[in-house]
């Protein structure tokens, strides 16, 4: 007989001889040959109320069984409590026992919960026969390894549990519970190894939880942009489950909980900045170019008009220095170009700004120049010489408007103050909801699904980035004024006199214009010239009031 693992009489030891029965041969290769034969007949699962059981599967598991089995790449969207996880756990087992030296790993939201996982596995395969065992030869809490040469790790979803190994098999469980950069993370860093492989799987299994990463790469499943297969699971497919159960579940929930654990819908926050209907009906399409932080929608023309804005950060691997270039020749607009970069410095940013800018017709360019922004704005209007900077200066009472260039106050580029987010936040939700600008990217159209408001603003919620997303809120600002107006009439700009003598003309006129964000007609407001300076101040005579 089979000497057991240690002092565990359930696991058989490695380096043992086993005799087969003529039966256990036969028994043998049908298990190896047929994973749902193997989990019907010899797989067993804690049932809550009957301990022990043999694991009966449902037809839906089946399904999900068949689909993991004949595919490489598989998505899973399907609702809690419904016996999802332990499908997969039994696929698992299969997969480790009758291939050798494979690598497995299994990756939850959490390190607890793959560890449970795991101890789930580890308690089937302990109630599996000794002559269909294969010996053990470490078993532990996180990890086990079979004498086949076979397996598998638990950890939290993270590039880091798993870089640096090569692996046959990962699960991804619960994978729209991982914050967003960590799941972006770990699709840039691991998904090329996984997938340069010829028959490597890759197994994502979740309920949804808003709109994130997760459900990108299940809309790009479904509309068959992507290499995964996907698998939809409705609670009614769950035996058991009728509409009594869904009405006892409702009034002990709520009926958004229900549409999103069970009914499996992609519900976004009522926060987000963006109607969530809006933002369920966005595409994104697939670029012309992707590469080094640059992806390329249309190459340039020469006879469009381009605007380009620009968020910068540190370059410290945390936020990302972006910027975005649009088509504002027509409506609606739209993105052309997108580059974002957590590592460039402040120092070299403009540079690749300049590159991009220069052959998208001179773009007119706006930097937000908050913190760091404001060096990129100066190397790129003083060092390089980029003509197309557009300057702002504060008017006062008026807020901040596009500046000619003649103010000594002029500043290379646009401050994010509160008045300028708010008009720029409000411009971009009418623009997106009303279809007057196409994003074209998937890493745009994202930050907006987590953009949401935080008092009196919006900003990026935890665990995710609104840098390309605050670049659509200086656009949207941008949009709002009235110098943008002027600049995109192709009626006007022909009949204007050429750009040295309008802007000579708007340096001496003493009016200006009240602008409320909005492009609606604007207000003259008489200024003067203050004293030995050349900035403007308000006349406040009872007549300009």
């Amino acid at each position: 007989m089979a000497k057991s693992y240690v002092n565990n009489p359930l696991i058989k030891a490695s380096h043992q001889e086993q005799e087969f029965t003529q039966e256990q041969i036969a028994e043998f290769a049908k298990c190896a040959n047929d994973p749902m034969y193997f989990i019907e007949n010899y797989v067993k699962i804690v049932h809550l109320e009957r301990g022990l059981v043999p694991f009966e599967l449902y037809d839906f598991q089946k399904r999900m069984v068949t689909t993991f089995h004949e595919n490489r790449f598989t998505i899973c969207k399907v609702g809690r409590q419904s016996g999802k996880s332990v499908t997969v756990i039994a696929y698992l087992l299969w997969y480790l026992l009758f291939n050798e030296s494979v690598s497995v790993a299994m990756l939850a939201n959490k390190a607890a919960t793959s560890r449970e996982l795991l101890s789930r596995m580890q308690l089937a395969y302990e109630n599996l026969p000794f002559w269909l065992q294969q010996g053990v030869g470490v078993w532990n809490k996180g990890s086990f390894e079979l004498e086949n040469g076979s397996k598998i790790i638990s950890s939290a979803t993270s590039s880091s549990a798993i870089r640096g190994s090569s692996f046959n098999l990962v699960f991804l469980d619960e994978f729209a519970f991982v914050e967003n950069n960590l799941a972006e993370d770990f699709f840039r860093s691991v998904f090329p190894t996984i997938s340069s492989g010829k028959n490597t799987k890759l197994m994502i299994v979740s309920t949804p939880y808003g709109m994130n990463h997760y459900y990108r790469m299940w809309k790009e499943a479904v509309d068959g942009r992507s290499q995964f297969v996907p698998i939809q699971v409705h609670w009614s497919e769950v035996p058991g489950r009728d509409e009594e159960w869904k009405e006892n579940t409702i009034r002990n929930t709520s009926i958004e909980q229900f549409r999103q654990e069970f009914e499996t819908e992609f519900i976004g926050s009522d926060q987000t900045l963006v109607d969530p209907n809006t933002l369920q009906a966005l595409r994104w399409n697939k670029p012309l170019l992707s590469k080094s932080g640059l992806t390329i929608y249309a190459e340039p023309s020469t006879n469009k008009m381009y605007a380009c804005t620009v968020d910068v950060a540190l370059g410290k691997g945390k936020d990302y220095s972006a910027f975005l270039i649009y088509d504002i020749t027509q409506i609606p607009y739209q993105v052309v170009a997108v580059y974002r970069d957590n590592t460039i410095t402040p120092l070299v940013f403009p540079n690749v700004i300049h590159s991009l800018v220069k052959q998208y017709n001179n773009a007119y360019t706006l930097v937000e120049i908050d913190g760091s922004g404001a060096q990129v704005g100066d190397i790129l209007r003083h060092d390089l010489g980029y003509e197309n900077l557009l300057m702002t200066w504060n008017a006062g009472r008026n807020g901040i408007q596009i500046s000619s260039g003649f103010k000594r106050s002029a500043m290379m580029g646009l401050k994010m103050t509160k008045p300028v987010k708010n008009i720029g936040c409000m411009t971009i939700k009418n623009l997106i909801e009303q279809g007057k600008i196409v994003l074209n990217d998937v890493n745009v159209i994202q930050e907006f699904y987590s953009f949401a408001q935080k008092g009196q603003s919006w900003e990026a919620t935890p665990g995710t980035h609104d840098d390309l997303a605050m670049c659509c809120v200086s656009f949207a600002w941008l949009v709002a004024q009235r110098y943008f107006a002027e600049l995109t009439d192709v009626n006007l700009r022909e009949n204007l006199l050429n750009d040295v003598e309008d802007e000579t003309w708007e340096s001496l006129t003493p009016f200006g214009y009240i602008d409320n964000g909005l492009m609606d007609i604007p207000q003259e407001t008489e200024y003067v010239a203050r004293e030995g300076s050349d900035d403007w101040l308000e006349n406040r005579g009872t007549d300009w009031l």
